[in-house]
């Protein structure tokens, strides 16, 4: 009787630290199953509040476009009157020391080894909605700066498609229609980069036109 009373406790013991493990490990799958249902949460709310940065990006360039303001760049609120085609307003791009990063943290892109890039541009001052910070960097969509008309420039604007053959009323695809631009300003892109709670990230680019 001793024997078997010494079998089963043993057993009992090795069910014990077995079920213990289990809770163990369980734990720390909900735990991290809670992380990262938060973590997705976070992210959520830094990208749709993008939104409202981008809005104040819009209404700046908005407040701004009548006259001639806009063939100039602003560097100081993050606008720039060319379209900057060596941008890395991420630092994760792989163009080599030609690219230009963008100063978001106010450290002189310290992000980013010396050497590994060109220029370093500031972006424009923060601007707060609830618990996340963004900024932004509005970049014109011309090969240089000044009018949009002037010679050696050039300017990704909006077309407008005009039908030059019809049949039946209807327009034919590739049949007689070609597109041409349309009298309106060029196009705009407004990159916004949004930093949330737990230092959350998010970029996000808009494509804009007045």
């Amino acid at each position: 009787m001793k024997k078997q009373h010494g079998v089963s406790l043993m057993f009992s013991l090795i069910a014990l630290i077995s079920l213990a493990f289990a809770a163990i490990a369980l734990v720390r799958t909900v735990d991290t199953g809670s992380l990262v249902v938060g973590n997705i949460g976070f992210k959520q709310d830094v990208t749709a509040s993008s939104d409202l940065v981008a809005n104040e990006a819009l209404n700046w360039i908005a407040a701004r476009n009548a006259g001639v303001t806009l063939y100039a760049d602003n560097a100081a609120n993050g606008y720039f009157a060319s379209s900057l085609d060596v941008l890395d307003p991420t630092g994760n791009g792989t163009i080599g020391n030609v690219r230009v990063l963008v100063d978001w943290n106010s450290d002189n892109c310290a992000y980013a080894t010396a050497g590994t890039f060109a220029n370093c541009i500031t972006p424009s001052a923060t601007v707060t909605f609830g618990p996340n910070v963004g900024r932004w960097v509005i970049t014109r969509l011309c090969t240089t700066a000044g009018s949009p008309s002037g010679a050696g420039n050039s300017c990704a604007v909006p077309l407008n498609k005009v039908s030059t053959e019809t049949g039946g009323g209807e327009v034919k695809y590739g049949g007689g229609v070609r597109f041409t631009p349309s009298s309106g300003g060029p196009y705009y892109r407004i990159i916004v980069r949004n930093v949330g709670a737990r230092g959350t990230v998010s970029y996000t680019e808009t494509i804009a036109y007045f």
